[in-house]
C-alpha cells in the first residue's frame, strides 16, 4: 500500500490541485490513498472553508482522507472547529505556523495538539522556513507530548536537512517526510542512524508543489529492503491512522 502524507488541495498562490487531478495522478502512480490539507489562504484564516474542502474531498473519494486546520491564534475558536471537523470526518491535525503566524514554542499551539492527542490524532508540521518552522524547535515540541505522533513536515527541506537527523533522535515520537529528499544524501543519513531508520519515514509527495512521479521514484529507487520501502510507502502511516475515526 502506498499513502502520500501530505498534499494541498484548491488554489494556493503559487500553485493549485483539484481533486480530480489529484485522483487522476494517484491512479497513474498507484497510490493507494493521500491526506488532504486545504489551500493556504484555508491554513492562515479561512479555517472553515478550507476543513469543509477536504471533507467534501472525503466524500467524493473514500481515498481522500481530510486534514483538519485551525489558525491558534483563535483560541478556543479554533479548538472549536477542530472538533466540528473532526465530527465532520477529519482524521488528522494540520499546521503551518509560517502561515498561520506564530513559533512553534510559545505555547500557542498548545491547545491545539492537547485536542489532537485526546482525538486520537497526529499532527503533520511543515517545516523548513526560518525563523518558525524548523526540526529541532518542532522536536522539542514533540518530546514535550510523547503520546503524539508528529509529523516533520519536508524534513526541513532544504536548507534545515542537517538538523532533521537531530530533531528525530531526541523526539521518538518525531517522524521524518520523505518529500524533497534525495535517497543518497537525506533518506540514507536517516536510514543508517538505528534510532530513526526506515521505520520512522513516511512518504509524501507535498503536491502540488513537486512533480509526484519524481517523489515516488525516489523511495522506489531507494536501495534499502523490501520491507523497509513498504513501511516508509504506507505501512508506517497506516499504523499511525489506526487511532484516527475514518
Amino acid at each position: 500500500m502506498i499513502i502520500d502524507a501530505h498534499v494541498r488541495i484548491g488554489d494556493s498562490r503559487d500553485a493549485s490541485l483539484p481533486v480530480d487531478r489529484l485522483l487522476a495522478t494517484m491512479d497513474l502512480l498507484g497510490i493507494d490513498m493521500a491526506l488532504v490539507a486545504p489551500a493556504e489562504h484555508c491554513i492562515a484564516y479561512d479555517n472553515r472553508a478550507g476543513n469543509e474542502a477536504t471533507v467534501a474531498a472525503h466524500h467524493q473519494s473514500k481515498r481522500l482522507l481530510p486534514y483538519a486546520v485551525a489558525n491558534p491564534w483563535r483560541g478556543k475558536a479554533a479548538v472549536d472547529e477542530l472538533d466540528r471537523a473532526r465530527d465532520a470526518g477529519a482524521v488528522a491535525l494540520a499546521v503551518d505556523s509560517v502561515l498561520q503566524g506564530f513559533d512553534l514554542l510559545d505555547g500557542l499551539l498548545d491547545p491545539l495538539l492537547d485536542f489532537a492527542a485526546e482525538s486520537g490524532w497526529f499532527a503533520y508540521v511543515r517545516t523548513g522556513t526560518p525563523p518558525t518552522a524548523l526540526p529541532l524547535p518542532l522536536a522539542t515540541v514533540a518530546r514535550r507530548r510523547p503520546e503524539l505522533p508528529v509529523l516533520m513536515g519536508k524534513s526541513g527541506a532544504t536548507d534545515f536537512w542537517i538538523d532533521a537527523v537531530p530533531a528525530l533522535q531526541y523526539a521518538p515520537n518525531l517522524y521524518g517526510d520523505t518529500a524533497y529528499a534525495p535517497w543518497d544524501t537525506v533518506l540514507t543519513g536517516f536510514a543508517r542512524e538505528p534510532a530513526i531508520g526506515a521505520g520512522r519515514l513516511v512518504f509524501s509527495t507535498d503536491s502540488p508543489y513537486t512533480v509526484p512521479v519524481a517523489e515516488l521514484d525516489r523511495i522506489r529507487d531507494w536501495p534499502i529492503s523490501p520491507d523497509d520501502k513498504a513501511a516508509a510507502l504506507g505501512g508506517n502511516l497506516a499504523e499511525l491512522l489506526e487511532g484516527s475515526p475514518k
